[in-house]
């Protein structure tokens, strides 16, 4: 995980996830670019200080275009380039379909899944430049903030799920079209308990916490170092020191007609869906 002279961004870095990987990513050697809303990440800019690593902040809603413009040029401007983006930002709004509003579902999708792709869009602009001059494949790793409710489908988040779906093909699709230049883009699922999360996962235990934010952040350090060269295009369930790879999805049966659809139907659980509850056993 030596990151030495390697300069990350991070989104949502404030609190949570975000904070601990930026922390991670600093204690690896990297130089911090930590995105935030206004007044949120003063405070891990200044742990990040203690540990003695470079850090900067550039505030503002990742849903924003100028904000992942700032991003980048913050990161080429102070440090002098840029190799490692975590995307990480993200909000709630969770309701049943029937009940959920414009407001919501935009809010939802913007943030997260637009947020992604405007700094990712703006860093393989600038890895391919690079590239491009150089003659050769640049270092550049993403790492994406997917989540399990794009595997499971939770009732009340279908904007969240919609999202995380959408992120998880973003992806692929980047590590597809990248790898060429040298970018690697993988998307973690991560279970960790933070503000966002505390409905869901209640209070922390004595003690170690198996859902603590540090246990993803090294994976996500392990995905930015020299390790990550080899790993592109994935999908990780992350939690507790455990790391799950997912598959890809497969063909479960072909037909050749509508009664022989009607026929594997007739005898099939009808609570089989196109999800993996299988990670709920993780």
């Amino acid at each position: 995980m030596d990151l030495a002279g390697k300069v990350a961004v991070v989104t949502g870095a404030g609190a949570g996830l975000g904070r601990a990987e930026a922390l991670e990513l600093a204690r690896a050697g990297a130089c911090l670019v930590l995105n935030d809303l206004p007044g949120s990440a003063e405070a891990a800019a200044a742990e990040i200080g203690e540990l003695g690593a470079k850090c900067v902040v550039v505030e503002g809603d990742v849903g924003e275009r100028s904000t992942a413009d700032a991003l980048v040029a913050a990161a080429v401007e102070q440090f002098g380039g840029l190799h490692v983006v975590v995307n990480n930002a993200g909000v709630l709004r969770d309701r049943m379909l029937f009940t959920m509003s414009d407001d919501e579902w935009d809010l939802v999708a913007r943030v997260h899944l637009r947020g992604h792709f405007l700094l990712s869009r703006n860093a393989v602009a600038l890895w391919r430049q690079q590239s491009k001059t150089a003659g050769g494949p640049v270092c550049g790793r993403i790492v994406n903030t997917s989540s399990e409710a794009f595997l499971l489908g939770p009732p009340g988040q279908a904007n969240y799920a919609a999202a995380k779906a959408g992120i998880v093909a973003l992806t692929v699709a980047t590590a597809r079209g990248a790898s060429r230049y040298g970018v690697r883009a993988n998307a973690i699922c991560p279970r960790a308990r933070t503000g966002m999360t505390a409905h869901v996962f209640g209070e922390a235990p004595e003690g170690d916490d198996p859902l603590a934010p540090e246990h993803v952040a090294r994976f996500v350090a392990h995905l930015a170092g020299p390790s990550g060269e080899k790993v592109n295009g994935q999908v990780f369930v992350v939690h507790g020191g455990k790391v799950a790879l997912m598959a890809p999805p497969t063909v479960e049966q072909e037909f050749h007609a509508l009664s022989d659809l009607d026929g594997h139907f007739a005898g099939r659980d009808p609570q089989r869906m196109f999800a993996c509850t299988e990670t709920l056993a993780l």
